[in-house]
């Protein structure tokens, strides 16, 4: 579900409407677990994932793998 779901954010080529995506499931799965799992910090994490934010790929990617989701490029 949390796969169609950002698929379906990344296909309308939104980076603001994908961070606000990745925050919202990252609530929905507790911030504070998420946090653990990625070594990042829980207040971080909420500023990371909010309209107009520019985190580092490696803040994202750390985010996804914690979901169990991998980023493919497809041609």
């Amino acid at each position: 579900m949390i796969a169609e779901y950002l698929s379906q954010v990344l296909s309308d080529g939104d980076m603001d409407e994908l961070l606000v995506a990745i925050g919202n499931i990252a609530k929905a799965k507790g911030m504070s677990q998420i946090a653990k799992d990625t070594g990042l910090g829980r207040e971080s994490l909420y500023k990371t994932f909010t309209e107009g934010s520019q985190p580092k790929f490696e803040t994202v990617m750390k985010v996804l793998n914690s979901f169990g989701i991998k980023l493919r490029a497809t041609a």
